[in-house]
């Protein structure tokens, strides 16, 4: 009834060698340690990704650069890093929020001192005229505050170095700036890479 049909034919079982099953025992030791290796690397990478985020949110904040207030000592697109803190002195550049934005600007005076600016633009703190090296050309600017003016408790008098064009502290609208506003003093340009280094 079943005249015709084949058996099928019974292939040996092969064995794996000593050899063979040496190499398949290091392939998956090596893939583990490689597993290992990259979860590691991963992890390590993170970390020093989530550091870095935080150093320079709450430590030293880098900023761009944006406007002329403050040519020529940074021009558009420069790329600074700031460092916190509390204590500044006359020149020191600061870095400060207004309504929404990051201010780059220069102090010039603080709490208790008195301010003044001839038509020249010539300034002057408690009666000593200022030596600014780092601006190009002297301006009252946009001044509708009365002089001289004495700086608030708790506040800080600044300007750009772009005396025509810089809306600051001469200006009502924004007035001297409290330590609650301040992001940190700008220490250092990273960007562009012909003018890396500290800034004065």
């Amino acid at each position: 009834m079943f005249k015709g049909l084949k058996k099928p034919e019974k292939k040996p079982i092969e064995v794996p060698t000593v050899d063979q099953l040496e190499q398949e025992y290091e392939r998956v030791r090596y893939n583990r340690r490689y597993r290992s290796v990259l979860a590691s690397t991963i992890y390590a990478l993170v970390t020093v990704a989530a550091v870095s985020v935080l150093v320079a949110t709450l430590l030293l904040p880098v900023l761009q650069i944006y406007g002329t207030s403050m040519t020529p000592s940074l021009i558009e697109g420069d790329i600074v890093v700031s460092i916190k803190g509390s204590s500044f002195n006359e020149g020191d550049i600061i870095s400060f929020y207004y309504n929404n934005k990051i201010l780059v600007k220069r102090v010039i005076a603080q709490e208790g001192e008195w301010v003044d600016i001839d038509d020249d633009g010539n300034v002057y703190v408690n009666g000593v005229e200022l030596e600014e090296p780092y601006i190009a050309e002297k301006a009252l600017g946009d001044c509708d505050i009365d002089l001289p003016y004495q700086v608030p408790e708790g506040r800080i008098f600044v300007m750009g170095d772009h005396r025509a064009t810089s809306q600051d502290s001469r200006s009502s609208a924004i007035g001297c700036v409290s330590e609650e506003q301040i992001v940190g003093k700008i220490v250092f340009r990273v960007w562009p890479l012909k003018e890396f280094g500290t800034l004065d």
